[in-house]
């Protein structure tokens, strides 16, 4: 709303525009650019006041006609705005600079994910600690024998009478098959493939969220959106919806204790975050995923995991299109993650870590120096149309032009030619 566009030669001139644009034609005395960066900046906006047609907020000829600024001769117009070109050229380079560092640093931190599940971050330290590292096999077995224990003790409890419900067998999910082993990549000695399905506790599954939360309810639980989830694998808590606790106790299986992995199962799909401690209690959203984890695995270890590019591709590749692209949680389950021995899962996180964390650091400084660019460009702008943007000896030079005049003749000259423009229309 209120974004402008200078035409220039690359728009054919038999050409057209919609309804709710607004079409400025300006007189031969004005510097057409020069108006052009005046509507980009703040001292444009602030004197825009928004008007409602219906249910569309608008902004009107009647608006713009009442919009003031310093006008200057017709010379310093143009040398304005060819001081303007050079300091936005100059900024504009600055600024190429700083997103292509970006980018590169989106890279790296794909890689580093990419390269930590194929066991290259850990390479030096796994040789040193061979001899005391436990098998994917054996670690596996471990979770198997703890779900089963777990079982027999609730229903040992339940038999006693210290539990109501009766508990089910632990029912697994089928393991990955030869044909899907052998579509896998080749992992370290030692690691092993499994299914993310297989690596929950015995008596809690993955599980969707509230599917109609209503309304905001002040005193209400905290409920945890797609929108919630950073890319950055982190729950913004500040913000949170919070649902009537009738609803939310609708969906048990979704209550939050704090560890999970959530997973974005529409927008940003496979997004992941671990679920912060605070937010036990907390529940989420038809749109997240809740995946409890066996603490026999390391959380934190198997969210990064998920968070590596080449798996949330595989995940927004089997995304069904129903009325929007969505993931179901049961080919989440299905997932194929990379395991190894507790301890090297502990270590690898330590790694991805430590290198994310001084991505994080150039990435922020690179955020705050397109931040200080961006004031940059406002303060170019705001001393253009204040006058302070030439020097004196700039000034000095363009009053020398032939064409200067003060500003009041440039303003008798614009209302003369509009005088005359309008005694030749038609009544």
């Amino acid at each position: 709303m209120g974004k402008s566009f200078l035409i220039k030669d690359d728009v054919p001139k038999n050409s057209v525009f919609a309804s709710y644009l607004i079409r400025i034609v300006l007189t031969s005395y004005i510097e057409s650019k020069l108006i052009a960066y005046f509507f980009q900046s703040n001292n444009y906006w602030s004197q825009i006041e928004l008007g409602k047609t219906g249910l569309k907020t608008n902004v009107s000829a009647q608006i713009l006609s009442k919009i003031e600024f310093s006008l200057p001769p017709l010379p310093e117009q143009r040398a304005i705005v060819a001081k303007i070109e050079q300091l936005f050229s100059e900024l504009d380079n600055g600024i190429a600079s700083l997103k292509k560092a970006q980018e590169q640093l989106k890279v790296y931190r794909q890689a580093v994910l990419k390269w930590a599940f194929e066991g290259k971050l850990t390479e030096k330290w796994r040789a040193e600690n061979k001899v005391k590292l436990e098998t994917a096999k054996e670690l596996l077995r471990k979770i198997k024998e703890e779900r089963q224990r777990r079982y027999e003790q609730e229903l040992a409890d339940y038999k006693a009478g210290r539990i109501k419900t009766k508990p089910k067998p632990p029912k697994e999910l089928s393991p990955l098959t030869e044909k899907e082993l052998a579509e896998l990549p080749q992992l370290p000695e030692g690691w092993g493939w499994e299914k993310l399905g297989r690596l929950c506790p015995f008596n809690r599954k993955c599980a969707y969220g509230v599917l109609v939360p209503g309304n905001h309810v002040e005193d209400g639980i905290p409920l945890v959106r797609v929108g919630d989830i950073d890319e950055n694998g982190r729950v913004n808590i500040a913000g949170l919806k919070k649902i009537d606790p009738e609803i939310a106790n609708k969906f048990q299986r979704t209550f939050l204790e704090g560890g999970e992995i959530l997973i974005s199962l529409v927008g940003a799909i496979g997004r992941t975050a671990i679920a912060p401690l605070c937010l036990k209690g907390a529940n989420t959203a038809r749109a997240v995923g809740v995946i409890p984890l066996t603490n026999l695995v390391n959380n934190q270890y198997v969210e990064l995991s998920l968070r590596n590019p080449i798996k949330i591709q595989e995940h927004i590749g089997s995304a069904h299109e129903v009325a929007r692209k969505t993931l179901n949680l049961e080919d989440v389950e299905r997932t194929a993650i990379p395991l190894c021995s507790i301890s090297e899962q502990h270590q690898i996180v330590l790694e991805i870590e430590a290198r994310l964390s001084v991505v994080e650091k150039f990435e922020q400084t690179i955020s705050e120096s397109l931040q200080k660019a961006e004031a940059l460009r406002q303060s170019i702008l705001k001393k253009a149309f204040e006058g302070k943007l030439l020097s004196a000896k700039e000034l000095e030079t363009v009053r020398k032009d032939p064409e200067w005049e003060p500003a009041e003749k440039l303003l008798e000259r614009i209302k003369a030619e509009k005088q005359h423009l309008s005694k030749g229309r038609k009544p």
